[in-house]
């Protein structure tokens, strides 16, 4: 694997992480509130998101880019 690719890669699963966690967390305490089942609900919202965000960060976000710099009027 070429070393952009591998970035493009790595970086897909740190901000899938990140991202995914801090909605997860926000939406979960929306939905029902810090329960005594809080972390277990927040987990499994977690895990299901993970697998579809970061597959989803992973083939949009060159997509984002490109659109980002058009809308800027800065080559891609």
């Amino acid at each position: 694997m070429n070393p952009q690719k591998k970035f493009h890669f790595v970086f897909s699963l740190i901000m899938g992480a990140l991202m995914i966690s801090l909605m997860t967390f926000v939406i979960t305490i929306v939905n029902v509130g810090f329960t005594l089942d809080f972390l277990s609900r927040w987990g499994k919202a977690f895990v299901i998101a993970y697998f579809v965000g970061v597959p989803v960060i992973f083939f949009m976000a060159p997509l984002a880019r490109k659109l980002t710099g058009k809308l800027l009027g800065m080559p891609t």
